[in-house]
């Protein structure tokens, strides 16, 4: 099964927007795991997660840092047992 999340051309603004949701969100998945969890190795997984996908985010800041072109952005979730 597919979920097409994002497809389709944005603004700058708006895909960085659009991005920084969905890396948040995710990060907030984490963060809520870890308040959760008394496993150390799992706590230091998901720290690490989370600071990967906060340099993820600054990477596209960076990137689209002075592009005013629409930006083409692609996102499904593929759900398999």
């Amino acid at each position: 099964m597919h979920i097409q999340l994002l497809q389709g051309r944005f603004s700058k603004q708006d895909a960085l927007d659009l991005i920084a949701q969905m890396i948040q969100t995710k990060i907030s998945f984490h963060e809520k795991k870890i308040e959760l969890s008394h496993n150390e190795e799992d706590i230091k997984m998901r720290e690490s997660r989370i600071k990967q996908l906060q340099n993820s985010l600054a990477d596209v800041r960076r990137q689209l840092n002075g592009s005013d072109e629409a930006i083409s952005l692609h996102a499904q979730i593929e759900i398999s047992q």
